[in-house]
């Protein structure tokens, strides 16, 4: 990844929040009838806080033009005055907010109009879409302060471990390590996969008896610390964690701690880091060139790249990239 970050590191990192904009809003209150907001957004956990604060923002000829639906709440969400987007699924995830969006435009119906990512998913679309980058997160693994997992691991580690090696994990079924995973389709679950070398085809297909990606029936939320024990393991963003312990974002952490990977310090958001990545509002590629995704969105003089101080707000490094097209799906 081509990225220069400014470092944001331990108590520096919490003071770059200090003047922030308090906890995200939650879903978008109204829009009256014929004044909807054009740029609907939905999907991605990780970066839903900072652009429901961009909603508010970031503005095109003097106008709020951005609505961002969380991952989580109600079931169904209202995101026009439409009739034909009164009951939209509420999209959790990376994965979700894609199709969502990739639904409302093979109907032409306007209910979405891009999507929120953390995990870059190049494959075919019809249409096709734009992952443009805004921020710079990196993702390590979280436990809770009496856990049975070292505070520093490697790579080599985080597979064995993902894979259920019975020499580090213990013998099924009473394994010694609990790896976790947030729900399908989130984009964090898709880039920790990737960075631990596991496929989520072996996951769905449980070669991997150890992994849990429920708790207590219930699918597990991304950067939701209260979810460990002792004896278990999941991925956290930095950005979320930093974010919620400021503050920022109601504080879901618990009693969780973050390790580091081969010894890269945990509050750091840098190129070294063995799990950095970029985030990504989607679009649709054909609206790469018209208003007000061009003023919002694209290029590094868009109304979203501009916003620096409040992506740090947020936990997460700014990106050389920020608002490049080149990633599209052809």
């Amino acid at each position: 990844m081509n990225t220069k970050l400014k470092v944001l590191a331990g108590v520096a990192g919490v003071g770059l929040l200090a003047f922030g904009a308090g906890t995200a809003s939650a879903d978008p209150i109204g829009n009256p009838a014929g004044n909807t907001r054009p740029l609907i957004g939905v999907g991605s956990d990780t970066t839903q806080g900072v652009m429901n604060a961009m909603s508010n923002a970031v503005l095109v000829n003097g106008q709020k033009v951005i609505s961002s639906w969380d991952a989580v709440g109600s079931t169904t969400i209202a995101t026009t005055t439409s009739p034909a987007c009164a009951a939209v699924a509420r999209p959790n995830g990376s994965g979700a907010g894609r199709t969502a969006l990739l639904n409302s435009l093979g109907a032409a119906n306007g209910c979405v109009t891009f999507s929120r990512s953390s995990s870059l998913n190049l494959a075919a679309a019809t249409p096709g879409l734009t992952y443009v980058p805004f921020a710079v997160d990196a993702v390590t693994f979280a436990v809770t302060p009496n856990s049975v997992v070292p505070r520093t691991l490697s790579i080599a580690d985080l597979h064995a471990i993902y894979t259920c090696d019975p020499g580090y994990v213990g013998t099924a079924p009473n394994y010694t390590i609990h790896p976790l995973l947030p729900q399908a389709g989130s984009g964090t679950r898709a880039f920790w996969e990737t960075t631990v070398g596991i496929t989520e085809a072996d996951v769905v297909a449980s070669k991997y008896p150890c992994i849990s990606d429920t708790k207590n029936g219930k699918p597990i939320e991304e950067h939701d610390g209260r979810v460990l024990d002792d004896t278990s393991i999941a991925p956290f963003s930095i950005a979320q964690y930093i974010a919620q312990g400021a503050g920022t974002l109601a504080d879901l952490r618990g009693t969780a701690v973050l390790g580091s990977i081969g010894g890269t310090p945990s509050l750091l958001l840098n190129t070294s880091s063995a799990a950095t990545r970029e985030v990504y509002n989607v679009i649709p590629s054909t609206t790469v060139a018209t208003s007000p995704y061009s003023d919002v969105f694209v290029g590094p003089n868009s109304g979203i790249c501009q916003q620096q101080a409040l992506i740090k707000t947020y936990g997460f490094g700014i990106d050389a990239n920020c608002g490049d097209t080149s990633k599209t799906t052809g």
